[in-house]
């Protein structure tokens, strides 16, 4: 496994829909594993493909304190929702910046697992917050793309100076 180099704001990468996931050999698998590794040394609780410069619908996601319960969403769609509420949001790549950001309370998500074996996924909360950010990750969709145009212009500025300031 390999902590992969992330990819941040404005790059081409996020802003493209990713393409759909057909063959889950050594290759996919090992890049669920370095995804997974590149997420827990960010300090994520999600990754997508995309962030690490991969365009494939591909995610990780584990929301549990101890890195205890990974899970992979690789082709998702949200098949239903429910409800609406804000949420602070962040991402890995547009660090040090948050902001409100309005999403559905409920989701359920049909997915395949990493082997390409089909599931289903329904949450509310922060499980349904983070599997629509994921979501649109893979839909080159970003969360400062749900907010207001002068408040999207602050939060990149935000970003690009920590960015800046941290050297990434």
């Amino acid at each position: 496994m390999a902590i992969r180099p992330m990819v941040y704001e404005p790059d081409p990468v996020l802003r493209t829909r990713a393409q759909e996931v057909d063959d889950f050999g050594d290759e996919f698998q090992v890049l669920v594993d370095d995804m997974f590794e590149t997420m827990y040394a960010n300090k994520g609780c999600g990754l997508a493909a995309p962030q690490i410069g991969i365009s494939l619908r591909a995610s990780v996601i584990d929301l549990s304190e101890q890195s205890q319960n990974p899970f992979v969403i690789v082709n998702p769609k949200i098949i239903e929702r429910r409800g609406e509420h804000k949420m602070d949001a962040g991402c890995l790549s547009v660090p040090g910046a948050y902001a409100a950001v309005l999403r559905s309370q409920w989701v359920k998500v049909q997915a395949l697992d990493r082997l390409g074996k089909p599931f289903e996924v329904e949450g509310d909360g922060l499980l349904a917050e983070c599997l629509q950010h994921e979501i649109d990750h893979l839909d080159g969709l970003l969360f400062i793309d749900h907010l207001q145009p002068l408040k999207k212009k602050m939060v990149q500025g935000k970003s690009r100076k920590f960015r800046k300031k941290n050297k990434l």
